[in-house]
């Protein structure tokens, strides 16, 4: 009796409709079996990929602010934030905050803070860039002649990375501290850098060549056989002026409604 019990315990609860299922399919055309399997195949493909695809995807969600020491990017970001003026010093470390753009979509991103030494932008780029829907390149307006080389090598090392170049995020040139009398216009920030950036290109492709015979193992600027602009860029650029310190000082508002304005348009 017990021997009984245990058989039927053990037997498969689906048994009786996996066999009803079999003699069905007993009498059915090898091709319409064969299409079935075919079929389901097909979907469970397409569900795997489907599935790699969303969870390969770096979601672009983030405003990198980026430049040289000193170029305001600290107190910009925290008149960005909360429209506070803030005593600010040199960034050792990155620092980040929900922002919310000033548009009806209430859009919002990361804003992110990367130091600006020499000696650590490389690893703060390497750690956001694939996460950049804008980078927000910060320029010192008021010595720009003196930064000019050294602004144009950071900005052709942004835009010659391949993940910047693949993601093509927006780039937003802030032309900062236009509220100091000897500050440099966007216009002609726009140019100089043009002018520099073509003759980076020129010796850094020389350079390329000389080392391994090719200068293609990096992302080529602009158009070849042509001199360098910023429109001949994949990516949306902007070159505009602010001041995140105001024409008042501590106590009055920062002139960031230009680049306020873009970030709601990202």
């Amino acid at each position: 009796m017990e021997d009984n019990i245990d058989v039927e315990a053990g037997e498969n609860p689906f048994q009786p409709y996996l066999d009803a299922l079999w003699k069905e399919l007993e009498h059915q055309d090898p091709i319409f079996i064969i299409g079935i399997i075919f079929s389901l195949a097909v979907v469970v493909i397409s569900f795997v990929l489907f599935k790699y695809f969303l969870s390969s995807k770096t979601v672009q969600s983030a405003v990198l602010l980026v430049g040289l020491c000193d170029s305001g990017k600290t107190l910009l970001f925290s008149r960005l934030l909360s429209g506070k003026f803030k005593k600010t010093q040199t960034s050792i470390t990155d620092n980040s905050a929900p922002y919310k753009a000033k548009n009806e979509k209430g859009s919002s991103w990361t804003l992110i803070d990367v130091p600006g030494h020499d000696s650590l932008r490389p690893q703060y780029v390497e750690k956001f860039k694939s996460a950049a829907r804008a980078i927000v390149f910060v320029v010192d307006s008021a010595i720009f002649q003196k930064e000019v080389r050294d602004v144009a090598e950071f900005l052709y090392f942004l835009l010659t990375d391949s993940a910047v170049s693949r993601n093509v995020p927006s780039l937003i040139v802030a032309c900062n501290k236009q509220d100091i009398t000897m500050a440099k216009s966007a216009k002609l920030i726009q140019q100089q850098l043009e002018k520099e950036m073509n003759t980076l290109r020129v010796t850094r492709s020389a350079a390329l060549g000389t080392q391994d015979g090719s200068a293609g193992s990096s992302v080529h600027l602009g158009k070849k056989g042509k001199d360098f602009e910023f429109s001949q860029l994949p990516m949306k650029v902007e070159f505009l002026e602010c001041s995140a310190r105001g024409s008042k000082g501590e106590n009055g508002q920062a002139d960031i409604g230009s680049l306020e304005k873009s970030l709601a348009n990202l």
